[in-house]
């Protein structure tokens, strides 16, 4: 494959469209697709989406309508949405497709393997603030990077030279890893602990610059995940922990991770992924993960509580 001139997005999320927005002006308008049906789909060609105060239309095709395979699937729902956009990418799958899995987690990969083949994925993690309040997304192009490749990228492959010359193309920051595991496992233990801490605390990012106790809380879950990790052969520390430090404090101090966001609008969140894979895997390898089951309850307490399941004064 030397070239992707033909790309399709199931997920016009806050990721979603800042993936789009570049993408569609390195491929056109006719050569990237959204999938979407029903409501969904004609939102998307009624309303566009209005991203960084730009309004921006997209072609938008049916799960059920058959059309030249596409050079590139890129799926960035949120979990709870996985299974149907991987039944509605079926007509765009092709001899040659690469799918390219935007979610958070550390599944979505294999999954994707055990129904499409391992040879069609791509390994990716994405870094971006972005933010969606109703059909407006905003992002600061500073913060968003998304690193991609092989499992292992020593030598680059074909996939890899042909995704990196259509992120050039779309302006889009990438990083290729020489571990692509090690480098899920690294954004995973940051949505664990950051993720879901500031969801219960309801704390932006600049909390973690300032307060020892909020960074107590992350890090304790950091702390499960690096044993976990270790215990599966993946390759992180409390090296990386302390690198992460680092990190926040160049983040905007007024952002809000997507989980706390998730929780101030009252949507479901993505805590199965996240302290509920944890817990799973601890039971698994006999590995204690006592602050992430705490997380996990207080996180499904809140959804219950933004559902109207309790309404105690």
């Amino acid at each position: 494959m030397k070239n992707i001139k033909t790309v399709a997005l199931v997920g016009l999320g806050a990721i979603g469209c800042y993936i789009a927005q570049g993408i569609i002006k390195a491929v056109g308008y006719e050569n990237f697709r959204v999938i979407a049906d029903g409501d969904r789909k004609n939102r998307i060609e009624n309303e566009g989406a209005v991203i960084n105060g730009v309004l921006h239309k997209f072609k938008v095709v049916s799960a059920s309508e058959s059309m030249p395979a596409a050079d590139l699937i890129i799926i960035a729902t949120k979990m709870n949405q996985f299974n149907e956009a991987l039944h509605s990418i079926k007509n765009q799958v092709g001899y040659n497709t690469i799918i390219m899995s935007l979610l958070n987690g550390i599944e979505s990969e294999e999954i994707i393997s055990k129904i499409y083949g391992e040879e069609k994925v791509i390994y990716s993690v994405t870094r971006a603030a972005v933010t969606r309040i109703e059909n407006n997304v905003i992002y600061r192009p500073e913060s968003c990077n998304i690193e991609f490749g092989e499992k292992k990228n020593d030598k680059l492959s074909e996939r890899v030279v042909a995704l990196s010359k259509l992120f050039d193309a779309a302006n889009i920051k990438y990083v290729i890893e020489k571990d692509m595991i090690r480098a899920i496992w690294k954004k995973f233990m940051c949505n664990v602990s950051e993720n879901q801490s500031s969801a219960i605390l309801g704390i932006p990012f600049g909390a973690w610059r300032e307060n020892i106790h909020a960074n107590y809380v992350r890090e304790a879950a950091m702390h499960e995940v690096i044993e976990v990790a270790q215990k599966l052969g993946v390759d992180i520390s409390t090296e990386d922990l302390i690198k992460q430090r680092e990190v926040l404090k160049q983040i905007n101090a007024s952002g809000r991770t997507s989980m706390l966001q998730d929780i101030e609008a009252g949507r479901k969140t993505e805590v199965e992924m996240f302290s509920g894979t944890m817990v799973r895997l601890g039971e698994k390898l006999k590995v204690p993960t006592p602050i992430n089951a705490l997380f996990y309850h207080m996180i499904r307490t809140l959804e219950d509580k933004n559902s109207g399941e309790f309404n105690f004064k």
